[in-house]
């Protein structure tokens, strides 16, 4: 099936890639891969909500936003593919989340993302991936995500 098929099936869109908030680009292309700058999860240039998981956010409220970050990503992926049939496979994804002290479960947060990515890809879409828990991120986002993409 082809992605975007299998995206509306998902009752997901794909939205134009979200500005850069500071001096970079949204992704870059190397040979046949594409790595994305930090992605946050901006709807429409905003954020959903702010602050902290384990206190302004709880894991499932974070899991959909590393979902939204993936989105993000994989609109910056299109600025160097005009199809996301052209991904080969998802190699990696690295996921920050902003959590208190005592949040722990920064894996199953990035879990959102990596279940999203095998739903819309399938085997193309498992990865590497590591999770790590961060003191802030920009705009107070909760999770910020990066992918690197084969291609093509």
């Amino acid at each position: 099936m082809p992605i975007q098929d299998q995206l509306k099936e998902l009752g997901l869109e794909i939205t134009p890639v979200p500005a850069a908030l500071a001096s970079y680009i949204p992704s870059k292309r190397s040979g046949n891969l594409i790595f994305t700058s930090g992605q946050l999860p901006l709807v429409g240039g905003k954020l959903r909500k702010t602050g902290k998981v384990g206190k302004d956010l709880s894991l499932e409220e974070a899991k959909e936003e590393a979902k939204q970050c993936v989105l993000n990503a994989l609109a910056a992926t299109l600025l160097h593919i005009d199809s996301l049939d052209k991904i080969k496979s998802i190699v990696k994804l690295g996921v920050f989340v902003s959590g208190t002290p005592e949040f722990t479960e920064q894996h199953l947060v990035a879990n959102g993302a990596s279940e999203l990515l095998a739903a819309i890809f399938g085997e193309k879409g498992k990865h590497a991936r590591f999770a790590i828990g961060v003191s802030s991120l920009p705009l107070d986002a909760s999770v910020e995500l990066e992918m690197v993409a084969e291609v093509e």
